[in-house]
């Protein structure tokens, strides 16, 4: 988060266009991986902002492995999001326009460990028995896209 944070220290808390990618894991049952966020409590997929020179998909990679310890193979390009839609503000009142695509991930290795920075709980979890998740319209729509892929298979 070097970029954005570098960003805040000139700008504030004025609204940012935050490019970045996350990324939906999961698993042989087709549960998906949610990490509980350290900074507003609600559970989310991993996912981040792009550090200078990053393509999507190396920073989809990135933030998978900085918060979960896992590695990811192969990504498969699931949305992106963009708009009047995707404003949020953090708890700190930072405030953000999100550009961000956002994979499939179904093939990954490793062993989950908790970057305690950011995340300090994850669990894979049955779409259709998530756990508090982001008011945010754009969430509920996320993760209704992701329940109609994972039937749809």
């Amino acid at each position: 988060m070097g970029y954005i944070l570098d960003l805040r220290k000139e700008l504030g808390s004025r609204p940012l266009i935050m490019a970045g990618a996350g990324v939906i894991i999961i698993n042989d049952k087709n549960e998906i991986l949610l990490g509980r966020r350290t900074d507003n409590d609600y559970w989310d997929y991993p996912a981040g902002s792009m550090e200078l020179g990053e393509s999507f998909e190396e920073c989809a990679r990135r933030e998978v492995f900085e918060e979960t310890g896992l590695t990811c193979g192969k990504l498969e390009y699931f949305m992106e999001l963009s708009g009047e839609d995707t404003f949020y503000e953090y708890p700190n009142g930072d405030q953000v326009y999100l550009a961000v695509i956002i994979y499939i991930c179904r093939d990954f290795s490793g062993e989950l460990k908790v970057q305690e920075k950011e995340v300090y709980e994850q669990r894979f979890f049955s779409i259709d028995a998530l756990p508090g998740i982001s008011p945010l319209k754009i969430k509920s729509r996320i993760f209704e896209k992701v329940r109609n892929y994972i039937k749809s298979r």
